[in-house]
Parts: C-alpha cells; sequence; structure tokens
C-alpha cells in the first residue's frame, strides 16, 4: 500500500487541529444573564418585552459562534425576575437572583427603587450590573459594576425640550406630573431644570402613587393652571393616556409630552383620541426602522401586542454589549469584564455604539444612544426629530 505523501499528511492533521478546535468550541458553557423587571403591573409591558430581546440577542450570539474568549466559547441565557416596579420585590429580586441563583451578570434592570435593593448586592458581591434606571444616584464611580442600557431624563430632557420648544415657540407655562416614587423624584429634578433652562416656567410639579387608577382629581387640578404644556415625564403609558382623557373631558387641549414615552400603543389603549399630538421621548416609530430592527420589532409586538420601545431594546443592547466587553478582555470574570467595558465598541440595535457620560456622572459608564423624538399622529408614530451622541 503506497505511503500517505508528506502533502497529504499535512492536510489530515489540518483538518484535524481544526475539527478539534470546532468540536472545542462545540461545548460551549453557558453563562446565566438575570434581569430584575417588571413583568406583571403597569410596567409589565416593558418588562416582558425585555425578556424576550435578551433571549433573542442570546440567540443570535449563539447563531454566529458565541461569545470566544481564549480555548472557549460562552452562550448566553437570560432569566428574567419580576421585580413589580417596587422597592420591596426589588429586595427579593436581588435575594434570589445574587444570593440565590449566583447569577455574575445582570442583563437589565428596571425601576429606580428595585435597582437601589438589587446595586446594594451586585456591588459588593462582584456583580456586572446593566439598568434601564433613570436615577443618577445609581450611576457613576463609586458603581464601577454598574452600566447604563438607556438614555435616562439626562439625555433626553434637553434635546427633547429644545426640540418642542422650537416647534411651539409660544410656550410659556408647563405642569410636571411624576409617579411619587424614586424614578419620578429624581426624573423631575432634571424635568423642571430642563424647562426652565428654556425659559418656560413650570406652574405646578405634582405626583401620584403607582397603581393609581383613577386620575379625575389630578387632572382637575392641573387643568385649572390653564398652562400651555403638560409633561408626565416618567410616567408610564397606560397612566399617561388615563391623565391625558381625563383632561380633555375637562376641556384642556394644550401641549402634551412623556419624556418617557416609550410607544404610541399604550397610550393610545388607555387614551383613545386624547393622546394625539404627543411628543415621546423613549419610542422608536416603525417607519424609519431598518429590516433587522423591524424583524425585532414583530418579535417584541408577538410578546407583547405593542411596538418594541427604548427600554426594551436597552436588554438586547446588553447582551451584545457582554459579548465584545467579554472577548476585549479574555474574560468572563464580572470585575475585568466591567475594566473594559467603558472602551468597548459594539453594534447596538441602532448601530455601532460605545460608552461615554463622564461629564454628567463622573465616569464612562453610559451607553451613547441617539435621542429620538417622536409623536403621535392618529394611531401611528412618526420620528419628528433624532440627536445622535
Amino acid at each position: 500500500m503506497k505511503a500517505p505523501t508528506k502533502n497529504a499528511m499535512s492536510i489530515k492533521a489540518g483538518f484535524a487541529i481544526a475539527l478539534f478546535a470546532a468540536f472545542t468550541f462545540a461545548q460551549a458553557e453557558t453563562i446565566k444573564l438575570g434581569m430584575s423587571i417588571p413583568l406583571s403591573g403597569a410596567g409589565a409591558n416593558w418588562g416582558k418585552g425585555s425578556e424576550w430581546l435578551c433571549t433573542k440577542a442570546a440567540e443570535e450570539i449563539k447563531a454566529a459562534g458565541g461569545v470566544k474568549v481564549k480555548d472557549t466559547a460562552y452562550n448566553f441565557e437570560c432569566i428574567g425576575y419580576d421585580n413589580k416596579y417596587n422597592a420591596a420585590e426589588g429586595a427579593k429580586v436581588a435575594q434570589a437572583l445574587v444570593a440565590r441563583d449566583g447569577v455574575k451578570y445582570v442583563a437589565g434592570s428596571i425601576g429606580v427603587a428595585p435597582v437601589r435593593a438589587l446595586q446594594s448586592l451586585t456591588e459588593r458581591k462582584g456583580v456586572l450590573l446593566f439598568t434601564a434606571a433613570w436615577g443618577n444616584s445609581i450611576k457613576g464611580p463609586k458603581f464601577p459594576l454598574t452600566f447604563s442600557q438607556m438614555n435616562s431624563v439626562n439625555e433626553i430632557s434637553d434635546p427633547m425640550i429644545a426640540h418642542v420648544k422650537k416647534l411651539h415657540p409660544e410656550i410659556k407655562t408647563v405642569a410636571l406630573l411624576n409617579p411619587n416614587d424614586a424614578t419620578g423624584q429624581e426624573t423631575e429634578k432634571v424635568a423642571r431644570a430642563a424647562w426652565e433652562r428654556h425659559g418656560v416656567k413650570v406652574l405646578v410639579s405634582d405626583w401620584y402613587e403607582r397603581g393609581t387608577s383613577e386620575f379625575q382629581p389630578i387632572a382637575a387640578k392641573l387643568n385649572s393652571l390653564k398652562h400651555d404644556v403638560v409633561d408626565l415625564a416618567s410616567t408610564p403609558p397606560a397612566d399617561a393616556g388615563l391623565v391625558f382623557r381625563e383632561l380633555k373631558a375637562l376641556g384642556w387641549d394644550g401641549i402634551k409630552v412623556v419624556e418617557v414615552g416609550t410607544g404610541a400603543d399604550g397610550l393610545l389603549a388607555t387614551g383613545k383620541n386624547a393622546v394625539d399630538g404627543t411628543y415621546l421621548g423613549a419610542a422608536v416609530a416603525v417607519s424609519s426602522m431598518n429590516p433587522h430592527q423591524k424583524e425585532l420589532n414583530d418579535g417584541v409586538r408577538k410578546v407583547t401586542g405593542e411596538d418594541i420601545n427604548s427600554v426594551q431594546i436597552g436588554m438586547y443592547d446588553a447582551v451584545w454589549a457582554l459579548k465584545a466587553a467579554m472577548e476585549k478582555a479574555q474574560s468572563v470574570d464580572p470585575e475585568q469584564v466591567a475594566k473594559v467595558m467603558p472602551d468597548v465598541k459594539f453594534q447596538s440595535f441602532f448601530g455601532e455604539v460605545g460608552f461615554g457620560g463622564k461629564d454628567v456622572y463622573g465616569s464612562d459608564q453610559q451607553m451613547q444612544l441617539p435621542v429620538i423624538i417622536t409623536q403621535i399622529a392618529g394611531t401611528t408614530l412618526k420620528e419628528v426629530g433624532r440627536v445622535q451622541k
């Protein structure tokens, strides 16, 4: 029998090495990604869409070969925990996620109060935390393992209010309404300052308790002030729709703004035609989406019955940011990954982005995302302005 040639042996050896490498990467390990999100109550839409998008990003990364760190390929598994958008449940979620289940990465978290409870554990236990919560109190160099995954009121308020003021130069007065919790309280400070900076007088800044279903008394109080604008700032869509419906019933027909407005569907469901013309600061118009964005939007819509929004998108983006940082660090240790995170570029829902925010928070831990200003026109949403970071 003829002996194999040297060339043939090299080819076989090369094939064996490639096969071994492929087998090694095929034996991918799984990294659990926890999420502290509302899966029930007024914020359930945000939580359910977030859970789906996290899982979708994990599937896309797996299909592309996983996260390559040294000789291992890692895949992600997303696990949602219902924080019900309050501090008490957020504390329970924190214990379950970190202490009981040993999760080392949190791909997303919603609500300042629930996130505070979670962060008190994640920073001590070496867990990397992504959050969509807006509060300045949970950001900055004091929290080296915490990163922001969506625009907050700090990024949205000024460009949004400037744009609305440009469209309506006659604006002179505004009334603010926020939920009476950590999210609302921190949002109110920034929103109030932004309106005043643009020469608009804040006539009143009022509050309501989460879970409120009767907004007629609040609307009556707001209506009595005869202001030009109502800014519902951090009010969830379903609540915002009810407020605007009550205001319309009282005859008020001014300019409507929701800085954390994440989509038309939730507002329309409760507010009907009373929300026509509302300006939103955290929504994405389907008409402005590319094919891949539309595919993700379709998936979220099947789960929630509503279009995708910036709160949910943050969970998708966080998974891709984690992949980029792990591969840059060549480590799956959360502290090592956190060290390189401020320097990575990654493919977000909106295209390639990185991190910044040192001028506001003291450290570069804020995703640099475009600020998209949309407006409800009838039953659809249209983009009316965009500020690119």
